[in-house]
C-alpha cells in the first residue's frame, strides 16, 4: 500500500484505505482475572478486605472473588500452600510467585504510608529500586496470612514500565 502521505480515506472501521494504518482509538483495557490459593478462606476475606480495601464479589464456600483496583482475583481454598521461592533482584530476594500493581506515583506513596500506619508487615519494605537508572521504581511487597506476596510498584516515568533498554 502506499500513498496516503496522512490524507486519509477511512473506511468504516477507521482503517485508511491507501497505507492501512489504524486510526480507530484503543480499546479500553479490559480488568484482568487472576486465580490464587489459600488455605484459610476467612483470614484471605478479611485481609483483601481490610487491609486492601477490597470488595466481594461471589462467593462460596471453596472460593472468593475480589474487586482488586477494578481487576478481579479469586481466593480458592486448598488444603496445602504450595512451596514458594525467591530470585535475587536488586540485591534482594523477591518472591519468584507474586502479583501486584503498577500504580500512579502519588497513590503508591498514599498506600505506603497507609501500609505503615497500619503496621502491615512488609516482606520487602519500601525503597526505589535501580535509583537514578533507567527502570527507576519504587516498590514494596507484602504477604496474606497465607502467604501470597503482593507488590505494588510505581514508575515516576511510565514509559519505563515496557522499556527494554534496562
Amino acid at each position: 500500500m502506499s500513498g496516503c502521505i496522512r490524507q486519509c480515506d477511512w473506511d468504516d472501521n477507521q482503517v485508511c484505505r491507501s497505507c492501512g494504518i489504524n486510526y480507530a482509538p484503543p480499546k479500553p483495557l479490559r480488568p484482568f482475572h487472576l486465580a490464587f490459593p489459600v488455605d484459610d478462606l476467612d483470614a484471605a476475606k478479611k485481609f483483601y478486605t481490610e487491609v486492601l480495601g477490597c470488595t466481594t464479589g461471589r462467593e462460596k464456600q471453596e472460593s472468593c472473588v475480589f474487586k482488586f483496583y477494578g481487576h478481579q482475583i479469586v481466593a480458592h481454598l486448598v488444603p496445602k500452600m504450595p512451596e514458594l521461592s525467591t530470585s535475587p533482584v536488586d540485591g534482594k530476594q523477591v518472591p519468584a510467585m507474586h502479583f501486584g500493581l503498577v500504580m500512579d506515583w502519588d497513590d503508591w506513596h498514599q498506600l505506603k504510608a497507609k501500609f505503615e500506619a497500619d503496621d502491615v508487615e512488609f516482606v520487602i519494605g519500601p525503597y526505589t529500586r535501580y535509583e537514578d537508572q533507567p527502570g527507576s521504581q519504587a516498590t514494596m511487597f507484602i504477604r496474606d496470612p497465607c502467604g501470597n506476596h503482593l507488590e505494588f510498584k510505581s514508575f515516576k516515568d511510565d514509559s519505563a514500565i515496557f522499556d527494554s533498554e534496562w
